[in-house]
């Protein structure tokens, strides 16, 4: 079994997330400096305005699901509408690369299929982004493998669409990278956009010790390509990098911000000798720390060195990055879930540990943490709704910052004020909780909104949600 089916294997405890051993509930100091500790914006009343279905899937059995590309998102809204990206399972493919993406746009009439791969396939779900210009563009990672082999070499493509068009041709754009670089079915990419300045830039991680990306400027040009090397894990049985993946990033007037987390083999030989007798496998991964970088300018190509911001190791807990947003005022703001302990290792290696599950929230600026707190956290014991996998940040047209998440069964929406305080959680009466969702955020180009547009999972069918915010 690789690597991908392990993780879809435990994608349990993995989409749970959440919780840390050590609390990081916001104490009296942790307000960021110089900011206005204004509450008194009168809060929102949602109003659930469409709740469609877009599509149903079989799943594909090559360790992907439609919503496998975590950190960037498969919708967008722009001014002729909401559009969103979705894959096929192809029946005459073997696994890996035996899906075909789509190209769909919503109304309030339902979803239809604009484009597709054709005779294409791959094996993930294509990440969308849109422009400020009314173009749309498609990441996709189409594989040269014949429909009997798992893999073969890969071609990474940018699609580009004209949201206004009667026809849905698109523009092919063959990404430019600072070497050469041997593509296969596993991106772990990232693509976002800064839709005012009609610019982006794309993450591909198919190494183990670095990640690769490339920059595209408003004049039509692959400006910049470059690497980041990744953070190195020097306390570990055998010192090894630190491979960080499924990042939320932020591309916004060319400063670059990423986060994202560890993904590694079990770098402790007793808990991996442990696992192997409960599974019989010869190695599980771990996603237990929490890594962020910035640019202040991509085309110059330069990173800072990685921030820790989050550390469940010793516990043996997991870690998801949810999203990122940089606010008008340059602070840096980040949501993850956080679970403290591994349920297959307490009883022999913590069996006093207590239990916990959160979805965090962080400030930082200049790779400083201003602020750390827990938007909603689970505590072994205790009552109120168990945190699970699902959480994404929505921006207002007057820059007001609110959480949509999933916890107890239900989707509910908080928003953070501007003194980091929250307000009070509201839940969404959907007819179909969505656990795990996308939204059209500023990250994919969507411009701040009064209405947010989700696109989750409900039993094998990808699902829209339309809220109005009154």
């Amino acid at each position: 079994m690789n690597k991908l089916a392990i993780f879809l294997a435990v994608a349990g405890l993995f989409l749970w997330a959440v919780g840390s051993s050590t609390s990081v509930t916001a104490g009296p100091s942790s307000t960021p400096a110089g900011s206005p500790a204004s509450t008194s914006a009168k809060p929102f009343s949602p109003i659930v305005e469409l709740e469609q279905e877009v599509y149903t899937y079989k799943f594909a059995e090559n360790g992907s699901t439609p919503m496998w590309c975590y950190g960037n998102t498969c919708i967008v809204r722009t001014e002729r509408g909401v559009f969103a990206s979705g894959v096929r399972t192809l029946p005459d493919y073997k696994p890996l690369n035996n899906v075909r993406w789509m190209l769909l746009q919503g109304g309030a009439d339902g979803w239809k299929e604009l484009a597709n791969g054709g005779d294409t396939h791959e094996r993930e779900p294509c990440p969308l982004i849109c422009l400020g210009d009314g173009r749309i563009l498609l990441s996709t990672n189409p594989n040269s493998c014949k429909p009997d082999q798992s893999d073969g070499p890969a071609q990474p493509q940018v699609l580009q669409f004209d949201a206004s068009a009667s026809q849905p041709a698109y523009k092919t754009l063959t990404p430019k990278w600072n070497k050469d670089l041997a593509f296969h079915a596993h991106t772990y990419r990232s693509f976002v956009a800064d839709a005012g300045r009609q610019e982006f830039v794309l993450f591909y991680s198919i190494a183990y010790d670095k990640t690769y990306w490339t920059f595209y400027d408003k004049s039509g040009a692959w400006a910049s390509q470059g690497e980041i090397d990744f953070p190195m894990g020097a306390e570990y049985d055998k010192p090894q990098p630190l491979r960080v993946c499924y990042p939320v990033v932020q591309l916004k007037d060319r400063a670059v911000h990423y986060c994202g987390v560890s993904d590694i083999v079990e770098p402790y030989k007793a808990w991996k000798d442990y696992k192997k007798q409960l599974t019989g496998k010869e190695w599980d991964y771990a996603f237990r720390r929490l890594y962020y970088t910035w640019s202040d300018d991509i085309v110059a190509g330069k990173f800072h060195s990685w921030v820790e911001l989050a550390n469940v190791d010793k516990t043996g807990g997991s870690l998801v990055p949810c999203d990122l947003w940089v606010g008008p005022d340059g602070r840096v703001h980040i949501l993850w879930f956080q679970q403290a302990i591994d349920e297959a290792l307490r009883k022999e290696f913590f069996p006093d540990a207590k239990q916990s599950r959160s979805l965090n929230y962080a400030v930082l600026r200049d790779g400083q943490v201003l602020m750390r707190k827990s938007i909603q956290k689970w505590d072994e014991g205790t009552k109120g709704p168990d945190v699970s996998r699902g959480g994404r940040f929505h921006v207002t047209p007057d820059q007001r910052l609110l959480v949509v998440y999933y916890a107890g069964g239900r989707n509910r929406l908080v928003e953070i004020n501007q003194d980091g305080s929250l307000g009070q959680p509201v839940e969404l009466p959907l007819k179909k909780p969505l656990s795990s969702f996308f939204v059209a955020g500023p990250r994919g180009g969507s411009a701040p909104s009064m209405t947010i547009d989700m696109l989750g999972d409900a039993d094998n069918t990808l699902r829209y949600v339309s809220i109005r915010l009154r």
